[in-house]
Protein backbone atom coordinates (compact mmCIF):
# COMPACT_ATOMS: atom_id res chain seq x y z
CA UNK A 1 0.00 0.00 0.00
CA UNK A 2 1.02 3.54 -0.71
CA UNK A 3 2.35 5.56 2.57
CA UNK A 4 0.05 8.72 2.86
CA UNK A 5 2.72 12.14 2.81
CA UNK A 6 2.72 14.08 6.08
CA UNK A 7 4.16 17.82 5.80
CA UNK A 8 4.94 19.16 9.37
CA UNK A 9 5.48 22.59 9.48
CA UNK A 10 6.37 24.11 13.45
CA UNK A 11 7.83 27.09 14.20
CA UNK A 12 6.91 30.51 16.11
CA UNK A 13 3.90 32.34 16.94
CA UNK A 14 2.64 34.53 14.00
CA UNK A 15 5.41 33.36 11.68
CA UNK A 16 2.82 32.62 9.03
CA UNK A 17 2.57 28.87 9.56
CA UNK A 18 -0.91 28.43 9.39
CA UNK A 19 -0.88 30.54 6.16
CA UNK A 20 1.56 28.62 4.21
CA UNK A 21 -0.04 25.27 5.39
CA UNK A 22 -3.25 26.60 4.29
CA UNK A 23 -1.63 27.25 0.78
CA UNK A 24 0.38 23.93 0.09
CA UNK A 25 -2.52 22.18 1.41
CA UNK A 26 -4.99 23.60 -1.48
CA UNK A 27 -2.18 23.24 -3.75
CA UNK A 28 -1.81 19.39 -3.17
CA UNK A 29 -4.86 18.67 -2.39
CA UNK A 30 -3.85 17.24 1.07
CA UNK A 31 -6.27 17.77 3.74
CA UNK A 32 -4.97 21.05 6.28
CA UNK A 33 -4.98 20.90 10.12
CA UNK A 34 -4.65 23.94 12.24
CA UNK A 35 -3.03 22.09 15.55
CA UNK A 36 -2.63 25.30 17.18
CA UNK A 37 -6.31 26.19 16.25
CA UNK A 38 -7.22 22.55 18.20
CA UNK A 39 -5.00 24.24 21.26
CA UNK A 40 -6.73 28.07 20.58
CA UNK A 41 -10.15 26.13 21.07
CA UNK A 42 -9.62 24.13 24.00
CA UNK A 43 -8.84 27.93 25.67
CA UNK A 44 -11.46 29.60 24.88
CA UNK A 45 -13.63 26.48 26.31
CA UNK A 46 -11.53 26.29 29.88
CA UNK A 47 -11.98 30.27 29.59
CA UNK A 48 -16.06 30.39 28.92
CA UNK A 49 -16.35 27.42 31.20
CA UNK A 50 -13.97 28.94 34.06
CA UNK A 51 -12.05 26.00 34.74
CA UNK A 52 -9.12 25.66 36.98
CA UNK A 53 -5.59 24.35 35.25
CA UNK A 54 -4.58 23.48 37.99
CA UNK A 55 -7.69 21.33 39.21
CA UNK A 56 -6.59 17.91 37.11
CA UNK A 57 -10.15 16.68 37.67
CA UNK A 58 -11.42 20.12 36.15
CA UNK A 59 -9.07 19.49 33.64
CA UNK A 60 -10.13 15.82 32.55
CA UNK A 61 -13.39 16.09 32.73
CA UNK A 62 -13.16 19.43 30.47
CA UNK A 63 -11.67 17.29 28.02
CA UNK A 64 -14.05 14.47 27.94
CA UNK A 65 -16.85 17.37 27.05
CA UNK A 66 -15.04 19.13 24.09
CA UNK A 67 -15.59 17.82 20.25
CA UNK A 68 -13.27 19.67 17.84
CA UNK A 69 -13.41 19.30 14.36
CA UNK A 70 -12.66 20.85 11.08
CA UNK A 71 -14.39 21.71 8.01
CA UNK A 72 -13.58 23.42 4.59
CA UNK A 73 -16.06 25.79 3.35
CA UNK A 74 -14.74 28.79 0.72
CA UNK A 75 -11.37 27.37 0.18
CA UNK A 76 -10.78 28.15 3.84
CA UNK A 77 -10.88 25.63 6.75
CA UNK A 78 -12.86 26.16 9.96
CA UNK A 79 -12.78 24.96 13.44
CA UNK A 80 -15.72 23.84 15.33
CA UNK A 81 -16.02 23.49 18.93
CA UNK A 82 -18.77 21.44 19.82
CA UNK A 83 -20.44 22.26 16.44
CA UNK A 84 -20.02 25.86 17.51
CA UNK A 85 -17.98 27.87 14.55
CA UNK A 86 -15.03 29.35 16.34
CA UNK A 87 -12.58 30.37 13.84
CA UNK A 88 -12.38 33.90 14.36
CA UNK A 89 -12.93 33.81 18.52
CA UNK A 90 -9.91 31.54 18.98
CA UNK A 91 -7.85 34.22 17.34
CA UNK A 92 -8.90 37.35 19.78
CA UNK A 93 -6.28 38.24 22.59
CA UNK A 94 -7.88 36.66 25.61
CA UNK A 95 -7.18 33.28 24.05
CA UNK A 96 -4.19 34.38 22.60
CA UNK A 97 -2.91 35.19 26.67
CA UNK A 98 -3.74 32.34 27.86
CA UNK A 99 -3.18 29.37 24.82
CA UNK A 100 0.17 29.10 25.58
CA UNK A 101 -0.77 28.22 29.70
CA UNK A 102 -3.01 25.82 28.69
CA UNK A 103 -0.66 24.27 26.01
CA UNK A 104 1.76 23.41 28.73
CA UNK A 105 -0.73 20.87 30.32
CA UNK A 106 0.49 17.59 29.80
CA UNK A 107 -3.38 16.15 29.75
CA UNK A 108 -4.35 18.85 27.36
CA UNK A 109 -1.23 18.00 24.92
CA UNK A 110 -1.47 14.02 25.16
CA UNK A 111 -5.18 14.31 24.23
CA UNK A 112 -4.69 16.88 21.25
CA UNK A 113 -1.61 14.67 19.95
CA UNK A 114 -3.81 12.04 19.76
CA UNK A 115 -6.72 13.28 17.88
CA UNK A 116 -3.99 14.65 15.68
CA UNK A 117 -2.51 11.48 15.24
CA UNK A 118 -5.28 10.16 14.37
CA UNK A 119 -6.20 12.44 11.45
CA UNK A 120 -2.97 11.83 9.74
CA UNK A 121 -3.85 7.99 9.86
CA UNK A 122 -5.57 7.53 6.21
CA UNK A 123 -4.89 11.57 4.66
CA UNK A 124 -2.44 12.84 2.98
CA UNK A 125 -2.32 16.40 5.22
CA UNK A 126 -0.31 19.24 6.20
CA UNK A 127 -0.36 20.24 9.87
CA UNK A 128 1.13 23.10 11.59
CA UNK A 129 2.24 23.87 15.32
CA UNK A 130 4.92 23.86 17.77
CA UNK A 131 5.75 20.05 18.10
CA UNK A 132 4.71 18.33 14.87
CA UNK A 133 7.88 17.20 13.85
CA UNK A 134 8.75 16.41 17.23
CA UNK A 135 5.96 14.36 18.78
CA UNK A 136 3.06 14.20 16.71
CA UNK A 137 4.68 13.24 13.32
CA UNK A 138 8.16 12.11 13.95
CA UNK A 139 8.75 10.63 10.90
CA UNK A 140 6.58 12.87 8.58
CA UNK A 141 8.12 12.69 4.91
CA UNK A 142 8.90 17.11 5.08
CA UNK A 143 9.84 18.47 8.27
CA UNK A 144 9.68 23.19 7.81
CA UNK A 145 10.73 24.77 10.72
CA UNK A 146 9.52 28.30 10.07
CA UNK A 147 11.17 31.72 11.93
CA UNK A 148 10.97 35.25 11.79
CA UNK A 149 12.47 39.02 13.43
CA UNK A 150 10.53 39.47 16.70
CA UNK A 151 9.65 42.52 15.28
CA UNK A 152 8.59 41.41 11.81
CA UNK A 153 6.30 39.14 13.44
CA UNK A 154 4.66 41.26 16.13
CA UNK A 155 4.13 43.92 12.83
CA UNK A 156 2.38 41.28 11.37
CA UNK A 157 0.28 40.04 13.78
CA UNK A 158 -0.62 44.15 14.69
CA UNK A 159 -2.05 44.59 10.91
CA UNK A 160 -3.89 41.41 11.32
CA UNK A 161 -6.04 42.56 14.72
CA UNK A 162 -6.05 46.19 12.95
CA UNK A 163 -8.40 44.73 10.20
CA UNK A 164 -10.04 42.86 12.18
CA UNK A 165 -11.13 46.13 14.42
CA UNK A 166 -9.34 44.92 17.72
CA UNK A 167 -7.79 47.32 19.86
CA UNK A 168 -4.52 46.73 20.70
CA UNK A 169 -1.15 48.59 20.41
CA UNK A 170 2.26 47.17 18.76
CA UNK A 171 4.01 46.90 22.40
CA UNK A 172 1.34 44.92 23.55
CA UNK A 173 1.90 42.09 21.04
CA UNK A 174 5.39 42.46 20.59
CA UNK A 175 4.82 41.49 24.48
CA UNK A 176 2.35 38.93 24.29
CA UNK A 177 4.41 37.11 21.78
CA UNK A 178 7.87 37.34 23.75
CA UNK A 179 6.12 35.75 26.37
CA UNK A 180 4.79 33.10 24.06
CA UNK A 181 7.82 32.08 22.60
CA UNK A 182 9.29 31.63 26.34
CA UNK A 183 6.84 29.82 27.41
CA UNK A 184 6.58 27.65 24.01
CA UNK A 185 10.50 27.01 24.25
CA UNK A 186 10.65 26.19 27.48
CA UNK A 187 7.69 23.95 28.37
CA UNK A 188 8.70 20.36 29.90
CA UNK A 189 6.09 18.78 27.51
CA UNK A 190 6.67 18.67 23.95
CA UNK A 191 9.00 21.92 23.58
CA UNK A 192 8.57 24.15 20.81
CA UNK A 193 11.98 22.93 19.49
CA UNK A 194 13.61 22.61 15.41
CA UNK A 195 13.69 18.54 14.72
CA UNK A 196 17.28 17.52 13.61
CA UNK A 197 15.93 16.63 10.41
CA UNK A 198 13.87 19.80 9.37
CA UNK A 199 14.46 22.42 6.92
CA UNK A 200 14.37 26.34 8.40
CA UNK A 201 12.42 28.49 6.91
CA UNK A 202 13.12 32.31 7.65
CA UNK A 203 10.70 34.22 6.19
CA UNK A 204 11.44 37.72 7.31
CA UNK A 205 12.22 39.25 3.92
CA UNK A 206 10.67 36.77 1.59
CA UNK A 207 7.09 36.89 0.48
CA UNK A 208 4.22 34.02 0.73
CA UNK A 209 4.65 32.80 -2.85
CA UNK A 210 8.35 32.53 -2.49
CA UNK A 211 7.50 30.32 0.76
CA UNK A 212 5.05 28.23 -0.93
CA UNK A 213 7.41 27.13 -3.73
CA UNK A 214 10.70 26.86 -1.18
CA UNK A 215 8.29 23.52 0.14
CA UNK A 216 6.96 22.68 -2.86
CA UNK A 217 10.64 22.01 -3.89
CA UNK A 218 10.85 19.76 -0.69
CA UNK A 219 7.76 17.87 -0.80
CA UNK A 220 8.20 17.24 -5.23
CA UNK A 221 9.75 14.30 -4.07
CA UNK A 222 7.40 12.52 -2.03
CA UNK A 223 4.64 13.24 -4.05
CA UNK A 224 4.83 9.55 -6.45
CA UNK A 225 3.86 8.20 -3.09
CA UNK A 226 0.76 9.83 -2.42
CA UNK A 227 -2.09 7.79 -2.21
CA UNK A 228 -4.59 11.00 -3.18
CA UNK A 229 -4.46 12.97 -6.29
CA UNK A 230 -1.65 15.05 -5.73
CA UNK A 231 -0.85 17.06 -8.43
CA UNK A 232 -0.59 20.33 -8.35
CA UNK A 233 -0.50 23.10 -10.76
Amino acid sequence: MDKNIVVAIDGYSSCGKSTLAKALAKKLHFVYVDSGAMYRAVTLYFLRNNIDITNEKQVEEALKAIHLNFHSRDYQTHITLNDEEVSEEIRQMPVSEKVSDISTIKMVRKEMVKQQQRMGVSKNIVMDGRDIGTTVFPHAEVKIFMTADPKIRAVRRFKELEAKGETITLEEIFDNLAHRDYQDTTRKESPLVRAKDAIVLDNTTISKQQQLEFVLERVQPFLKTATSNHKYS
